[in-house]
């Protein structure tokens, strides 16, 4: 085990190992190292730690210092004088006529050397372009071909996910991707659609590749026999994310396909069948629970005996319309009682 930090430099996604050599910085902290350019400056993202023998590609270069606020004074002024040279070249290139797409400039930390990053289809004479930009400069001039995926890592953006780009967040190396690996994930061949703002195919093809080719191995096949809970039938169409399988049933009657979880079928894999899950048991049904009130504790209160007297004036308080009314009725009563004795 080797004792290493990673440096990262000018925020582009390709981390370095570098040896500590006494220092200790962390995370997010400006460093000095060198390297095969000289000295240059970095931002570490992990501070030091251990990494196997077999990751380290020799030499393996030392940590000079902790950034002190003269160095990044120093990279200030160097960023300012990157976008000077950026329009200078680019006035050059329009008047000698190259075919070449200006990416980025760099200054070497000590100012020893300016790079100038382009792309291009084809190979590009650039020997008066250098002429032109050593006697302007007077400093060393290094023009370096890029491929249109470097440059779009140089230059950043949103991909149409919505996301800064993989190549300029976290993406050490390119990864190979094919056209084939649309086809296995079931996506559009349309290039507009899986192709990223380099123009070539995105590389997040990649990162599912092994998930899918995994499931692919030990799901069924279109068109081929499987066994359902309803009987035998015929896989139309699978579904790898869900695993489900649309069925359509030998069964004459049932014209409409079927979906099943794969764990409900069984199929053959190359040679081998597989027989289908059991279901799962079904649940018990909650028991009922009986509570048992101590004798101690009833109470008897909510049982009242009134007598009748007492239900009919309670039932008169309840109700002061109906009194009234049977009021009435007695008073009708007692006065035709009158008139018949008054004859």
């Amino acid at each position: 085990m080797t004792q290493v930090v990673n440096i990262r430099f000018r925020n582009r996604g390709k981390v370095y190992y570098f040896d500590p050599a006494g220092t200790s910085p962390t995370k997010g902290q400006a460093v000095i190292v060198e390297t095969s350019k000289g000295l240059e400056y970095g931002e570490c993202t992990k501070g030091v730690h251990e990494v196997p023998d077999e990751c380290i590609v020799p030499p393996l270069r030392p940590v000079i210092r902790i950034a002190t606020e003269e160095d990044k004074r120093i990279v200030d002024e160097n960023r300012k004088k990157d976008i000077q040279a950026f329009e200078i070249c680019q006035q050059k290139i329009l008047e000698h006529g190259l075919d070449m797409k200006l990416i980025d400039v760099e200054h070497s930390f000590e100012g020893t050397k300016i790079l100038f990053f382009f792309t291009s289809d084809g190979r590009v004479d650039f020997r008066a372009l250098v002429k032109d930009l050593a006697s302007i400069f007077r400093t060393r001039i290094e023009l370096r071909q890029i491929g249109v995926r470097d440059g779009a890592k140089m230059m950043g953006g949103i991909g149409i996910c919505g996301r800064p780009f993989c190549c300029s967040t976290f993406l050490d190396e390119f990864q190979p991707v094919s056209v084939k690996m649309a086809k296995t994930q079931s996506l559009s061949l349309n290039p507009a659609k899986i192709s990223g703002a380099c123009g070539r195919l995105m590389c997040c093809l990649k990162y599912e590749q092994e998930a899918y080719e995994y499931l692919i191995k030990n799901s069924p096949k279109a068109d081929s026999f499987a066994d359902t809970p309803m009987g035998r039938g015929i896989i139309t169409e699978v579904d790898l994310l869900r695993q489900t399988a649309k069925v359509r049933l030998d069964d004459p009657n049932e014209t409409l396909l079927q979906v099943y979880p794969l764990s409900q079928l069984g199929y053959t894999i190359d040679g081998v069948y597989k027989e289908p899950e059991p279901p799962p048991p079904e649940p018990e049904p909650a028991a009922l629970i009986h509570f048992e009130i101590p004798e101690h504790e009833v109470s008897w209160e909510h049982e009242v005996n009134l007598s009748e007297e007492d239900d009919k004036n309670e039932e008169m308080q309840r109700s002061p319309g109906k009194r009234i009314r049977r009021n009435k009725k007695y008073k009708k009563r007692r006065k035709n009682n009158r008139d018949k004795r008054n004859r």
